[in-house]
């Protein structure tokens, strides 16, 4: 072989052999600890950083954000094993004493070893079940956390029952003084509709603004949904001084956001971005969503009836302040043994066709209202107009005020809405286009 050729292959040789040791080296700096090393590494990193934080860690932690909201809780540990702790499970938000301990497994764990206010989360005693669901498992909540370091001074952990994201942030004195106002926030949560008959989420990226409908919220779960016709968003809400957190957060755009504050004057939540962008849980006398449900209403469709029934619709959110002062109207003007049991409209009945009826309790004799109907495709209402009563003027002067809503000549907003209440029924809202003030709460029945 020729000299030059024995020389190439000498040069290729050692600039792979380089290689080679180059490689070996960088494989031997980027694994010069054992796993176990690594682990125990981790272990003492946070038993250091978990008692350095002057008045504790916050956490507001969501078990299942997909069916409940999120419960803050408070802990400020010790050196020997010790943690105190606070929440808002409930109004006990007096801080208690327990042990915690950090433990190896296939990761790092901290675990509240006694029981404490975050037991209160993993509860199985059917008694402490939130919904039906969930009987035999509580509110789904976990006391080990997997730790996986530190991100911005927050400690990022993932909870071994379901690997649910738990950020504890550094706590101030203030958060645990104020931790009983996190209940003051709740009627402000529930809402108030003497701000308006409708409520809903108002999300703006810039000039461009999308609307929802705010559905009812339940306190025992703190969780609630905003919807379209064609679309519903579970969302998981945590109560602060200020105003709420939600999850999982409203994207916009590339932005996350679930920092909401109560703003008194307009009953509106608000969470503010950058560069336009802002998302707002709000009220108004117009609807969020109109939908086209009414058309399923029209002249020639199956018949339907939907029904206003107390006491199970007495409460709904739904209903609006006009709605349940006219309701209470009527009741006031019946003798103590009567009351009003059910509003309900049966459409394109093959008889009868379409009628309002007003059925009572204590003996009084049902009245109905019977109506023609068209719809108005432009508004997308339907339009029910007087066609005579079953009872004289005289009978039926109690209920001109609520039934003047139903027969407004600009017609009803027709709703199927994506909550129930109380029954499993389909519920439905019935809204006077020309006040929107007037909604009322009905069950397809």
């Amino acid at each position: 072989m020729k000299i030059k050729y024995i020389f190439k292959y000498l040069v290729v040789a050692s600039f792979a052999m380089q290689l080679t040791s180059c490689t070996e080296t960088e494989v031997e700096q980027k694994f010069d600890k054992t796993p176990t090393e690594r682990l125990n590494a981790r272990k003492s990193e946070l038993q250091q950083v978990l008692p350095t934080s002057e008045f504790g860690w916050k956490a507001v932690y969501f078990t299942d954000n997909k069916q409940l909201g999120g419960f803050t809780h408070l802990f400020k540990f010790t050196p020997e094993g010790k943690v105190d702790m606070a929440s808002d499970f409930n109004t006990d938000t007096k801080i208690y004493t327990s042990d915690y301990g950090i433990q190896l497994g296939s990761t790092v764990s901290l675990v509240f070893t006694t029981k404490n206010r975050i037991h209160l989360l993993s509860d199985s005693n059917p008694a402490a079940a939130p919904t039906a669901a969930l009987v035999g498992k509580g509110y789904l909540g976990d006391f080990q956390f997997l730790y996986y370091g530190q991100e911005n001074g927050e400690l990022l952990f993932k909870t071994n029952r379901n690997g649910q994201d738990v950020r504890f942030v550094k706590a101030t004195a203030q958060d645990w003084t104020d931790l009983p106002k996190n209940f003051l926030m709740i009627p402000n949560v529930v809402g108030r509709n003497i701000y308006g008959a409708n409520r809903g989420l108002e999300i703006i990226d810039g000039t461009t603004k999308k609307t929802y409908d705010f559905n009812p919220f339940t306190t025992i779960t703190r969780f609630t949904s905003y919807s379209t016709a064609t679309e519903v968003n579970g969302l998981g809400i945590g109560y602060t001084p200020t105003g709420i957190v939600v999850s999982p957060a409203i994207t916009v755009g590339e932005q996350k956001l679930s920092n909401f504050v109560y703003n008194s004057t307009n009953g509106s939540f608000t969470a503010t971005g950058t560069n336009g962008v802002s998302a707002s849980i709000k009220y108004s006398d117009t609807p969020f969503v109109i939908s086209d449900d009414y058309k399923n209403f029209a002249p020639g469709q199956p018949q339907k009836v939907v029904g206003y029934l107390a006491p199970n619709l007495t409460a709904a959110q739904s209903n609006s302040v006009l709605c349940r002062t006219l309701l209470d109207k009527i009741n006031a003007g019946l003798p103590a043994n009567q009351s009003l049991a059910r509003v309900q409209v049966v459409f394109n009945n093959a008889v009868n066709g379409t009628y309002i009826q007003y059925l009572f309790n204590g003996g009084k004799a049902t009245i109905t209202h019977f109506v023609t109907t068209k719809v108005n495709d432009t508004n997308k209402t339907i339009v029910l107009t007087d066609a005579g009563w079953t009872h004289n003027a005289a009978t039926i002067a109690i209920l001109k005020d609520l039934d003047a809503q139903l027969t407004s000549p600009d017609g009803l907003y027709i709703k199927k809405e994506a909550f129930t209440i109380v029954a499993s029924n389909k519920i439905y809202t019935l809204a006077n286009a020309s006040n929107n003030g007037f909604r009322i709460t009905a069950y397809q029945l």
